[in-house]
């Protein structure tokens, strides 16, 4: 194919896409560094960095008004935000919380929120969470939340961060927060009236961003991207015991209630991963981790198959019960 349908340019395996979501598992790794290195401890609360979220409410019904509350029982952790269960996120129906999060442009989303890494810190800050810190899981905004930590925490850019940590010692030249748009192809939605173009080269991702996220602000190639999975999978990212902390499952029944369809019933969460628990073909088997993002990409690792593989395309995917199974059934026949 090609970068769009009316570009010359071709699609092609060093083509710089947007990989929303499928930057998570970076942030994991970076964690889990700063964790060997002493910077952060899993059980540490962020209010050392993140004074913004001390003292915070909970709401008393997840659905109820926004000024029916009671104070957090305990304070958010590092761990939380690793597990996504420090108590906000995505919420899926409509409540007070919701509608509130919408307007204050701090949702989760393929685009990072338009504004300062510290301006979504105070509007975050303003809100009630929905659960209990540890209680629940619930998606993406811990994520966001925990790239203002890796920066505060480091004293550095977010950019700079990835860079020294992640990009620079195993050689992803073209991973990064943004890049031009004669580099970038159109990204495409699919609505009930055809496909319509959701973000064109030059819009965000083209320019230097406001908010430098993890969960979901990066560019990167399929190359580059087997890099990162392939160091995690052969123990020269991490240190042994972080690798196998980071890619194994820590939620229990109780934080996984109405996770799906995000995570199925035979998936967990690491830091910053989707985990296997059971099942079979590529990337199902028992212990293989990954992710997808919402851009239309995914990556995993098979360890049952000694197996990585990635794939990136420029479609949305159509909701969180799309799949990439034209990817992974051509794999299990070569398995």
């Amino acid at each position: 194919g090609y970068r769009a349908f009316d570009s010359v340019h071709p699609m092609e395996s060093t083509t710089r896409c947007r990989i929303a979501s499928l930057g998570k598992p970076l942030g994991g790794a970076i964690v889990a560094l700063m964790i060997d290195e002493g910077i952060l401890e899993l059980d540490e609360s962020v209010e050392r960095w993140l004074p913004e979220l001390a003292d915070m409410r909970v709401l008393k019904n997840p659905t109820g008004p926004l000024d029916e509350t009671v104070a957090a029982a305990t304070p958010i952790t590092v761990e939380h935000l690793l597990t996504l269960t420090n108590g906000i996120g995505l919420i899926f129906e409509e409540t007070p919380l919701s509608t509130a999060i919408a307007e204050q442009g701090v949702g989760p989303g393929a685009i990072p929120p338009q504004m300062s890494a510290d301006e979504y810190l105070k509007r975050i800050g303003a809100l009630p969470l929905a659960y209990q810190p540890g209680e629940r899981w619930m998606y993406s905004m811990g994520s966001d939340i925990l790239s203002v930590l890796i920066a505060r925490a480091s004293g550095k850019p977010l950019a700079e961060v990835v860079r020294e940590r992640i990009t620079e010692p195993l050689g992803m030249s073209a991973t990064s927060f943004f890049a031009s748009a004669e580099e970038l192809p159109t990204a495409y939605t699919t609505t009930p009236t055809g496909i319509e173009v959701f973000d064109p080269p030059d819009g965000p991702f083209s320019k230097a961003p406001a908010f430098e996220t993890l969960a979901c602000g990066i560019v990167s190639t399929v190359p580059d991207f087997l890099k990162f999975l392939t160091a995690l999978a052969d123990g020269a990212l991490l240190p042994a015991e972080l690798q196998r902390r980071m890619t194994s499952g820590h939620l229990t029944d109780e934080q996984r209630v109405g996770s799906p369809p995000l995570l199925d019933e035979n998936m967990n969460w690491g830091w910053q991963v989707g985990v296997m628990m059971d099942g079979t073909g590529p990337g199902r088997t028992p212990g293989s981790y990954g992710w997808n993002g919402g851009t239309g990409t995914t990556g995993f690792v098979d360890r049952e198959n000694d197996l990585v593989a990635c794939v990136f395309s420029q479609r949305m995917m159509a909701g969180p019960a799309d799949n990439f199974d034209y990817f992974v059934k051509p794999l299990a026949t070569l398995l």
